[in-house]
C-alpha cells in the first residue's frame, strides 16, 4: 500500500482529527494519552524521545513506546528530537511499526534543547533539515511530520514551513511563538504567523498556542484555516477541554490513577500530573501540597488525592449562597481550569519589586544569586540554606583547580603531563609512555 501524503494522510490515516494532544516530556504518556482521548482528543503524540538514546537503548525503546499494545491509542505520532539523518531515519525505522507517523521536534525553546543542539536550536540549519526530512521521507513506510517555531519575521516563518514542505514533511506543527518566549517570557502566541504559514504551503496544518478552552479551539479554527488544534498546558489543567467542560478536578484526577493502574508510569509523572490538576487547591491546602511533594508510592499520592476530594467536598457543603470563587479565578478552585501563567510585571509585583529592579526572574536567575542573599536564592539553594546556614553560594569562593590541558576537567595533582586521569590513560597508551604521578609503578 503506498504511503498516504498531505491532506489523505490527514484524512485517512489521522481521520480528520482536529483535537490534538502535545508532545509533552513525561507528561504525554500512555495513560495520560487514554485519558484525553476519553474526553474529546482525536489525535495524541507521545513524549518527545532522544533518537540517540532510542536506537542504543532497548530499555527505553521498551518503556517509552514498546511496552503493552493498546489499541484505544491510535492514531499516534511519535516525536524524536534529532540533529543528525542517519541516527533520526535509524530511530524512525524502529519506531514506525507502532505509530501512524514520526514527528521531528524542531520547537523546544528549553537550554537542554541549546546543549543539545535540537529542537528549536536548528530552526537556522535549512541545510541539515532538509537532508534530514528527505532521508526520513525516503526510508519510512510512514510520513514525516514536523513541529516548529515561528521566526519573528513573518516572511521568513513562511519560508522556512515551505522549505519543510518541499523536504517531505506531510504535516506542520507551528507553535505561535519564537524560540525566546518560554516560561515567564511566552506571551501570547501569534496566530498572525499561523494564518500566514497555512495560506503558503498546501500540507495541513495545526495550531499550537493561547489553547485554554474549546471556544479558544474554535476561534483558532476560525481565523487561521488550520486543520486542527494542539493543545498542551490547557490539556493538562483540564483534560476534558475538547469536551467543553470544567469537570470536578477528583473526577479527572481518579479516572487517571484508575488507568494508571492498568498502565504503569514513572511515579514523578503521576505526581506531575497531579499537581497540574490540583493546581488551584494546592494553593489553599498548602500542607497537603507538601504530601503530595514527598509520598513515594502510588497508594500515597491516591490518599493525598481522596483528602483533597474530602477537603474540597467539606467546603462546598458550607459554602454560602451567593458565594463568589476567590483569587480572580472564573470557577472554584476545585472545578478544572486553565493556569493562566503570570508575565513578567505581574511576578516582579508578586515579589514585591518592580520589573527595573530585579528585572525577570526565571526558574533559573542564577545571576541574581550570586551574593548569597536568601531572599534572591532560587527555592531549591534556600532548602540547601537552611540545611546549613553557613553555606555560601558566592561562586568567588569556590575552590579554583588547575585544568588539564586536553579537556579542561581539573588535573591529577601529581599528572606529569598536565592532565586528568582519563586524558593521562589515553596519552599514556598512545605514547607508549609512563605518568609515575597518575599511574605509579609497582
Amino acid at each position: 500500500m503506498p504511503k498516504l501524503r498531505g491532506e489523505a494522510f490527514w484524512r485517512e490515516t489521522l481521520r480528520s482529527a482536529h483535537y490534538v494532544v502535545a508532545p509533552m516530556v513525561d507528561q504525554s504518556e500512555l495513560a495520560w494519552r487514554l485519558l484525553s482521548r476519553r474526553h474529546g482528543a482525536q489525535l495524541c503524540y507521545t513524549p518527545m524521545l532522544h533518537a540517540q538514546v532510542f536506537l542504543r537503548d532497548a530499555n527505553y525503546r521498551r518503556e517509552n513506546l514498546y511496552g503493552e499494545a493498546c489499541p484505544e491509542d491510535r492514531p499516534l505520532i511519535v516525536q524524536f528530537c534529532a540533529n543528525d539523518p542517519e541516527v533520526f531515519v535509524q530511530a524512525a525505522l524502529l519506531a514506525q511499526d507502532y505509530c501512524d507517523a514520526i514527528d521531528l521536534n524542531l520547537g523546544c525553546p528549553q537550554m537542554i534543547a541549546k546543549r543539545g543542539h535540537y529542537g528549536a536550536f536548528l530552526q537556522e540549519e535549512w541545510d541539515l533539515l532538509q537532508r534530514m526530512i528527505l532521508l526520513a521521507n525516503e526510508k519510512l513506510s510512514v510520513p514525516i511530520t514536523c513541529k516548529i517555531r515561528v521566526f519573528p519575521e513573518i516572511d521568513k516563518t513562511v519560508k522556512y514551513a515551505q522549505m519543510l514542505e518541499k523536504a517531505g514533511c506531510q504535516l506542520l506543527t507551528v507553535h505561535g511563538r519564537t524560540k525566546e518566549q518560554k516560561g515567564p517570557l511566552a506571551g501570547v502566541a501569534s496566530w498572525e504567523h499561523i494564518q500566514a504559514v497555512r495560506k503558503a504551503v498546501s500540507i495541513p496544518v495545526f495550531a499550537n498556542g493561547n489553547i485554554q478552552c474549546l471556544s479558544d479551539v474554535e476561534e483558532c479554527i476560525r481565523k487561521t484555516g488550520v486543520h486542527g488544534v494542539m493543545s498542551a498546558e490547557g490539556n493538562l489543567h483540564n483534560p476534558a477541554l475538547f469536551e467543553g467542560r470544567n469537570p470536578l478536578v477528583w473526577e479527572m484526577a481518579e479516572e487517571y490513577l484508575e488507568i494508571v493502574q492498568k498502565y504503569p508510569c514513572p511515579l514523578s509523572y503521576v505526581r506531575a500530573h497531579l499537581f497540574k490538576l490540583w493546581h488551584h487547591t494546592l494553593q489553599v491546602y498548602q500542607q497537603l501540597r507538601e504530601e503530595l511533594a514527598k509520598v513515594k508510592t502510588l497508594e500515597g499520592i491516591v490518599d493525598v488525592n481522596r483528602e483533597l476530594k474530602l477537603r474540597c467536598q467539606e467546603e462546598i457543603a458550607n459554602q454560602k449562597e451567593g458565594e463568589k470563587p476567590k483569587e480572580g479565578l472564573p470557577f472554584f478552585h476545585w472545578i478544572c481550569q486553565p493556569y493562566i501563567r503570570p508575565g513578567p510585571k505581574e511576578r516582579c509585583k508578586e515579589n514585591g519589586a518592580s520589573g527595573t529592579e530585579k528585572g525577570v526572574r526565571g526558574k533559573r536567575a542564577l545571576e541574581e544569586e550570586e551574593d548569597g542573599n536568601s531572599e534572591l536564592l532560587s527555592k531549591n539553594k534556600q532548602k540547601k540554606k537552611l540545611r546549613n546556614p553557613n553555606k555560601s553560594f558566592d561562586p568567588s569562593l569556590k575552590p579554583k583547580y588547575a585544568k588539564c590541558d586536553q579537556c579542561g576537567n581539573p588535573k591529577g595533582n601529581k599528572c606529569v603531563f598536565n592532565m586528568c586521569r582519563g586524558c593521562c590513560k589515553k596519552r599514556a597508551f598512545k605514547e607508549t609512555a609512563d605518568c609515575p604521578g597518575t599511574f605509579p609503578i609497582t
